[in-house]
């Protein structure tokens, strides 16, 4: 009797576990959210989303904002600004413009840099020249920081570019435009042309400062200054190349 007895006792521990699967299964059964509940669960998690968003976008923009703050309202050095500030600034237009070997180009490419511009006609006369000149001997004169300048030619009409210019051109991006859709974008003082100028673009794009026209080596170096301060302005976010 007591071998069967003890044949009849279960393992150490299965007592328990054999009570347990004799439990009947417990459910717990959850109430489901109203739909106006569901609503403002989706709503919260929407307003949420754009604060995060919101706040992404402006930790990205504070330092452009501050630097031009600092340029525009607290000016660094006290100096007067020699080149004329444009407000509102206008952002480069998508037009399609062509390089010296008929290649497409789209203007927006050219942001990630600051520009250097300047305007006229294939057979470029002496206000052309002079112009190529200060662009290229400004952009030099940066030292280090020339890589983040580009001096740009605009073309605007279909007169081909002297071939005795073009060695010269090696280091300038040169790009033949729509003479109707660069008017759309920059503009002249009263009383003079696209062609008697020098324009500064930001690297955002955007046409941001007008030289004086006839500029000679005395308003270049004043020129030089400006652009310099500009480059220090941006320091915080504006690296070499684009």
């Amino acid at each position: 009797m007591s071998g069967s007895n003890l044949s009849a006792v279960p393992p150490f521990g299965a007592s328990r576990a054999v009570a347990e699967a004799d439990q009947p299964l417990g459910l717990t059964v959850h109430s489901l959210p109203s739909p106006a509940e569901a609503a403002d669960a989706v709503a919260r998690r929407t307003r949420s989303g754009r604060l995060k968003m919101l706040l992404v976008v402006l930790i990205c923009a504070a330092p452009v904002v501050a630097s031009y703050f600092t340029y525009y309202v607290i000016r660094p050095e006290s100096r007067r600004v020699f080149g004329e500030l444009v407000e509102p600034q206008r952002p480069l237009p998508d037009l399609v413009a062509h390089d010296l070997d008929g290649r497409d180009v789209r203007l927006p490419s050219l942001k990630g840099q600051w520009l250097l511009v300047s305007v006229a006609g294939g057979a470029c006369g002496a206000t052309c020249e002079r112009h190529l000149y200060l662009q290229r001997q400004l952009r030099e004169s940066l030292g280090k920081d020339k890589d983040r300048m580009d001096w740009v030619w605009l073309v605007d009409d279909d007169a081909p570019v002297r071939a005795a210019l073009r060695p010269a051109l090696q280091s300038a991006t040169v790009l033949r435009v729509d003479p109707a859709g660069l008017a759309q974008w920059l503009a002249p003082a009263p009383g003079h042309t696209l062609a008697q100028h020098l324009y500064i673009v930001d690297p955002m794009g955007h046409w941001m400062m007008r030289l004086p026209p006839a500029l000679d080596a005395a308003g270049a170096a004043k020129a030089k200054r400006d652009i310099e301060r500009l480059l220090r302005a941006s320091a915080s976010w504006d690296n070499p190349g684009r």
